[in-house]
C-alpha cells in the first residue's frame, strides 16, 4: 500500500483532473461557436430542464437565492441560452426554458465529456480507468449532488 503522499494531494490530484476536464471542455465550446459558455452556465441549464422552470426553482436547484437565480438567468438569456416566458401556471412567476441554444450547448458538452472521458481511459487503461471510477462512485458523498451550491 502506498502511503507517501500527503492526505492534501488526493484533493489537488482531484481538483487539477476536475480542472483539465472543464477547461478542456471550454476549450473545445470556444472552437464550436460557444466562446463565452461558463462552467455555471451548464449548471444552470442543468437547473433549468428539460421541461423549463420558475427563476425560484432554479435558484432551489442551484442553492442560490431567487435574486442570484435571476442574474444567472439573464445571463443565460444574454447569451441566447435560455428563454424567459410568461407562466400560465402563475401571472407573476417567470416561465424560463431551454433555448435550442442552449440545448445545443448540453450536446456538444456531453458528447466533449464523452470524448475525454475515452481519451483518459485510453491513456490509463480500461481496467484501471474502470476501476478508477468505480471507486470514486463508493466514496462517500462522491456523486457531488450539490455541487453547485457547494460553489458559492
Amino acid at each position: 500500500m502506498r502511503s507517501e503522499r500527503s492526505g492534501f494531494e488526493l484533493a489537488l490530484l482531484l481538483g487539477g483532473a476536475f480542472r483539465a476536464l472543464v477547461d478542456g471542455l471550454h476549450v473545445e465550446l470556444a472552437r464550436l461557436g460557444h466562446p463565452h459558455a461558463r462552467p455555471l452556465h451548464g449548471f444552470a441549464l442543468q437547473a433549468v430542464g428539460p421541461d423549463g422552470a420558475t427563476i425560484a426553482e432554479v435558484g432551489r436547484r442551484l442553492g442560490v437565492s431567487k435574486q442570484a437565480a435571476a442574474k444567472t438567468v439573464a445571463g443565460l438569456e444574454q447569451l441566447g441560452y435560455a428563454i424567459r416566458e410568461a407562466n400560465p401556471a402563475d401571472g407573476r412567476a417567470v416561465h424560463v426554458r431551454r433555448s435550442v441554444r442552449g440545448e445545443e450547448l448540453l450536446a456538444l458538452s456531453a458528447q466533449t465529456f464523452d470524448r475525454m472521458r475515452t481519451a483518459w481511459m485510453e491513456e490509463i487503461g480500461s481496467d484501471r480507468f474502470d476501476a478508477l471510477e468505480d471507486d470514486l462512485a463508493r466514496v462517500p458523498g462522491g456523486k457531488l449532488g450539490d455541487f453547485p451550491g457547494w460553489l458559492r
